[in-house]
């Protein structure tokens, strides 16, 4: 049954396919047919401790992580939990992203969404490639907090070009461990082509530089419209004024009359 289950599902690293090479893209399929799917540009910035000169006190040093292409990858999809696992550099980093749909009330009735619930990442200190002489190296967990992030509809997918920093705590020493995620479209659930995201739903940063971007193009033709407006009014009134019989007003040119 394992075996069977294991053919039955596909896990695919296509970070390849991506032009930017700091973009990854992550695929789950079960059954021939995708369930989750998830691109992004990940980073961790890591505070780890070192001996000062003076071999006596400690100092913070920062590791910038990023998620390494040709990462290795598993899967799991459900109909209302999926996650997705990422390890790199022979699994000295692993990140697990967990995900959640659930249905609320609302005032339109009741209503479907799916968020990021939770992150776990996992690193070791004793990796020389961005850690450089830590003290007590060895394997550390940052984990996120009553996390309710990316929240989407049911039945779409999350898109989000700007960046997004979530903090995770670490089980060194409560430290802070931030992870700056940008470029991001993901759905982990409902599917309904192979490959193919359904509808986005924007996050609000770039639902807010969208409007920003097109509302000077907007009021810039609002007012094109009002001059061209005026423009008209302004010469139906001067045809309209020129047509008429104009009235002398010196009362001395009235004497040839009558």
């Amino acid at each position: 049954a394992a075996a069977r289950l294991a053919a039955e599902q596909e896990v695919e690293n296509l970070s390849g396919l991506s032009p930017n090479p700091e973009k990854d893209i992550f695929v789950v399929r079960e059954n021939r047919t995708t369930c989750l799917m998830a691109e992004f540009a990940a980073k961790f910035i890591v505070p780890y401790d070192v001996w000062a000169s003076n071999y006596v006190d400690l100092i913070t040093e920062q590791a910038d992580i990023p998620l390494s292409r040709g990462a290795e990858m598993k899967g799991k999809c459900g109909t209302n939990e999926s996650e997705l696992e990422i390890s790199w550099l022979e699994q000295a980093y692993t990140l697990k992203l967990f995900f959640l749909k659930e249905g609320h009330n609302t005032s339109r009735g009741p209503e479907a969404f799916w968020r990021l619930s939770r992150i776990q990442f996992t690193y070791d200190t004793t990796e020389r490639t961005y850690f450089k002489d830590a003290v007590s190296p060895g394997k550390h967990t940052a984990n996120s907090h009553r996390l309710s992030a990316l929240v989407t509809p049911a039945g779409k997918s999350y898109e989000c070009q700007a960046q997004q920093t979530i903090s995770l705590i670490s089980s060194d020493h409560q430290k802070s461990v931030q992870l700056l995620l940008s470029e991001v479209r993901i759905q982990p659930f409902d599917i309904t082509a192979d490959f193919v995201f359904s509808e986005e739903h924007k996050c609000p940063v770039d639902q807010r530089e969208q409007l920003e971007e097109t509302l000077p193009l907007i009021l810039g033709l609002i007012l094109g419209l009002v001059i061209v407006i005026t423009l008209c009014v302004y010469h139906i009134h001067h045809k309209l004024t020129a047509n008429q019989v104009q009235i002398p007003r010196d009362r001395s040119q009235y004497k040839h009359m009558g």
